[in-house]
């Protein structure tokens, strides 16, 4: 078993907290509160965590390159630690899943993503498991909507859909990633 990653992707910065942009810091701040570990350190052109999830050492990362660069970050840490590709988790938004709706994948393309894509690009595969969290699609301009914050009535379907990503990687840290998707899919 090698040392697992779980990247959120966002965008930093306090004018971007808890837009459907930042969902995949949302799912990594709540799962880190749950394991108990500190996403703090300033490192690898991101925030890291560092600690132990069902006797797995699992380093916790967020980007704080802006979206479109994630890729510079995760790269950094995955040379760095020579972490697998198998290893990799990384959790964001997409807009062809409805608000509340959570997919795991194993691989595949970017499907737009800019900030998978750049990942895919640095990491030179689209073998990078994911968890992508549903934000529905643009009822007006497409970066008016990523960057804005999810309506009063998408955002018990986001709250929900954050805690069932939690409760995939959870699931998928302890048993594996292939269950994971048959069960939360």
């Amino acid at each position: 078993m090698g040392t697992k990653l779980i990247v959120g992707l966002g965008n930093p910065g306090k004018k971007y907290e808890h837009t459907r942009h930042n969902m995949g810091f949302d799912v990594l701040d709540l799962f880190a509160e749950l394991a108990m570990i500190d996403v703090d350190k300033e490192s690898f052109k991101g925030l890291v965590g560092r600690g132990k999830v069902f006797d797995q050492d699992v380093y916790l990362l967020k980007p704080q390159t802006f979206m479109n660069l994630s890729g510079e970050s995760v790269e950094e840490i995955v040379k760095y630690f020579k972490i697998e590709l198998e290893d990799i988790i990384v959790i964001y938004d997409d807009m062809d899943l409805e608000p509340g709706k959570i997919r795991l994948r194993a691989s595949g393309s970017s499907g737009g993503h800019k900030g998978i894509q750049n990942i895919i690009e640095h990491l030179h595969s689209e073998a990078i498991k994911r968890v992508r969290i549903g934000i529905g699609k643009p009822t007006y301009d497409t970066i008016d909507y990523v960057l804005g914050k999810p309506t009063k009535d998408e955002k018990p379907l986001i709250d929900d859909a954050i805690k069932q990503a939690v409760e995939s990687l959870k699931f998928a840290l302890k048993e594996n990633f292939d269950l994971a998707m048959t069960k939360f899919n």
